[in-house]
C-alpha cells in the first residue's frame, strides 16, 4: 500500500468520525495555544520594554544600596545613604556624564486651581536629563532649583481641560503641605521613563530634586520632619539622604558605562563618601542599567513561561492519552476491516501505517488548530496591554513538531497491536 492510499484511508476514517476526532486533538489544540499565546505575549512584552529605552538611556546606570543577595528586583532591600555632596562629587568624575537622586514623593491630590484631582504617587523628583529631550512633546526639561515641572500626557489630560506649558500647578503632600510648581514641559507619552517607575502608563508629575526633595525635606515631612514621609527616603543629621540615584555615563558604550560605574562604586563605598558612614559589611552600592534589570524582568518572565509549558505538557500527555484510546478504540471497531485487508494481501507494515498515519493525522491537526488559536490569544492580548506584537515563529514550527511527535507516540501501540491481528480471527469477528 503506498503512502496516498495510507493517507487518503486515514483521512476517510478521520470525516467518518468528526466528534470524536475533534474530542481527541481537544487536548492537544489547548496544550500548543497556551505555549504559543504565552510566548507571544513574552516576546511582545519584552519588545516593547526594550523598544522604549533609547541609546541615551541605555547610559543610565541606576543605583541603591543593599544587601548583595536581596531578590525582588530594583530597590528591593534598599536604604536612603546617598547625599547631594556623593552625587555631585561623583558628577566630577571624568567618566561620568551626570549624577543626581532620585525619588517617589506621597502626594494627595493635584490642582490647576479650579479643579483638584485625587494623585497618589506620581511625583518624582529626578535631575534635568532623567527627562531626555527626545522624550518631549512640547516644552524642556525643567532646571534644577527651580520651581518648574515636566507633565506626561496622563497627568496633563486628567483635567477637564487640558494642562499646557506654561500653567502653574498645586501639589498637595501626603501630609497636607503644599508645593508649587510650573508646568515647562509635556513628555510624548505616559510611560515610565525607567525601571525605578516601570514601565506601565500612569499620571507623573516629574519635580527637581532641589528645592522639591533636597532643600525642602522638612517642610514634605520626609525624614525627622512632619512625619507624613515619601516613605523611601531620610534625613540624617539634617541633610536628605537618597535611597535612589542616577549616574549616566559619557555614553552608551559599554567600556563607558563600566568606567562610570567602577568610579562611582569606589567613591561612594570610600571613606570620603558620606555614603560610607551607613554602609557596613551587609549593605553594598549596586548600579545596573537599564538593559541589566530587564534582565532580571525576564528571568522572571522565563520562569513563569517554563511553568506555563509544564501546565501545556500535561495538557499534551493527557491528548496523547486521549488519541492512544481511539486509535485502541478504532482498532477494535474496525477488526473485521483489518481482516478483509490481510486476507486481500495487506502487509503487516500496511496495517501499521494506516493506523500510525491516522494518529499523526489527528495530532497535526490539533498542533495547527492550537498554534492558530495561540496566535490568535497572543495578538488579543498584546493588543488589550498596547504592546508591539511579535511572533515567535520558532514556535510555530515547533508546535508542529510537537503534534507529530505526539501523534507517532500515542499511535505506536494501537498500530502495532492492529497490524499483528491475525486475519482468520479478525474475518470471524462480529
Amino acid at each position: 500500500m503506498n503512502p496516498l492510499e495510507s493517507l487518503r484511508l486515514a483521512w476517510r476514517s478521520i470525516r467518518g468520525h468528526r466528534l470524536r476526532s475533534a474530542l481527541t486533538t481537544l487536548g492537544i489544540v489547548i496544550g500548543i495555544a497556551a505555549v504559543i499565546a504565552f510566548v507571544t505575549l513574552g516576546a511582545s512584552l519584552q519588545a516593547g520594554v526594550i523598544g522604549d529605552i533609547s541609546p541615551d538611556d541605555q547610559r543610565n546606570l541606576y543605583g541603591w544600596a543593599a544587601e548583595p543577595d536581596t531578590e525582588g528586583g530594583p530597590l528591593a532591600g534598599a536604604q536612603p545613604v546617598f547625599t547631594q555632596d556623593d552625587l555631585d562629587a561623583v558628577e566630577d568624575f571624568e567618566d561620568v556624564e551626570a549624577a543626581y537622586g532620585y525619588a517617589t514623593l506621597q502626594t494627595q491630590a493635584i490642582s490647576n486651581g479650579e479643579e483638584t484631582v485625587a494623585q497618589g504617587s506620581g511625583l518624582v523628583a529626578s535631575g534635568p536629563s532623567y527627562i531626555r529631550e527626545e522624550r518631549l512633546a512640547e516644552g524642556r526639561q525643567f532646571e534644577m532649583g527651580a520651581r518648574e515641572a515636566v507633565l506626561n500626557p496622563a497627568a496633563a489630560n486628567q483635567f477637564e481641560e487640558n494642562v499646557s506649558v506654561g500653567e502653574n500647578l498645586t501639589v498637595t503632600m501626603l501630609g497636607g503641605q503644599r508645593m508649587d510648581v510650573e508646568v515647562v514641559g509635556i513628555t510624548d507619552n505616559s510611560e515610565g521613563l525607567s525601571p525605578f517607575e516601570g514601565f506601565e502608563s500612569s499620571p507623573r508629575v516629574y519635580v527637581p530634586t532641589n528645592p522639591y526633595y533636597t532643600e525642602q525635606a522638612s517642610m514634605l515631612g520626609i525624614g525627622g520632619g512632619g512625619g507624613a514621609g515619601a516613605g523611601n527616603q531620610s534625613l540624617t543629621g539634617g541633610e536628605a539622604r537618597f535611597l535612589a540615584i542616577v549616574i549616566e555615563a559619557e555614553s552608551a558604550d559599554q567600556t563607558d558605562i563600566d568606567a562610570a560605574r567602577e568610579s562611582a562604586i569606589e567613591y561612594l563605598e570610600s571613606d570620603a563618601a558620606d555614603a560610607s558612614e551607613l554602609l557596613d559589611d551587609d549593605l553594598e552600592v549596586q548600579l545596573q542599567t537599564s538593559t541589566e534589570l530587564l534582565g532580571q524582568l525576564q528571568d522572571v518572565l522565563n520562569l513563569l513561561q517554563n511553568f506555563i509549558v509544564g501546565i501545556a505538557a500535561i495538557s499534551l500527555l493527557v491528548g496523547s492519552i486521549g488519541i492512544a484510546n481511539i486509535m485502541l478504540v478504532s482498532v477494535t471497531e474496525r477488526t473485521r476491516e483489518i481482516g478483509i485487508m490481510k486476507a486481500v494481501g495487506a502487509q503487516n507494515r500496511d496495517v501499521l501505517g494506516l493506523f500510525l498515519t491516522e494518529s499523526v493525522i489527528l495530532g497535526v491537526i490539533g498542533a495547527i488548530l492550537g498554534t492558530g488559536l495561540g496566535l490568535v490569544g497572543g495578538y488579543l492580548g498584546a493588543q488589550y496591554i498596547d504592546l508591539p506584537l511579535v511572533y515567535p515563529l520558532e514556535y510555530v514550527a515547533l508546535a508542529i513538531i510537537v503534534g507529530m511527535v505526539v501523534g507517532i507516540l500515542a499511535g505506536l501501540y494501537p498500530a502495532w497491536r492492529a497490524a499483528r491481528t491475525d486475519p482468520i480471527d479478525a474475518l470471524r469477528y462480529e
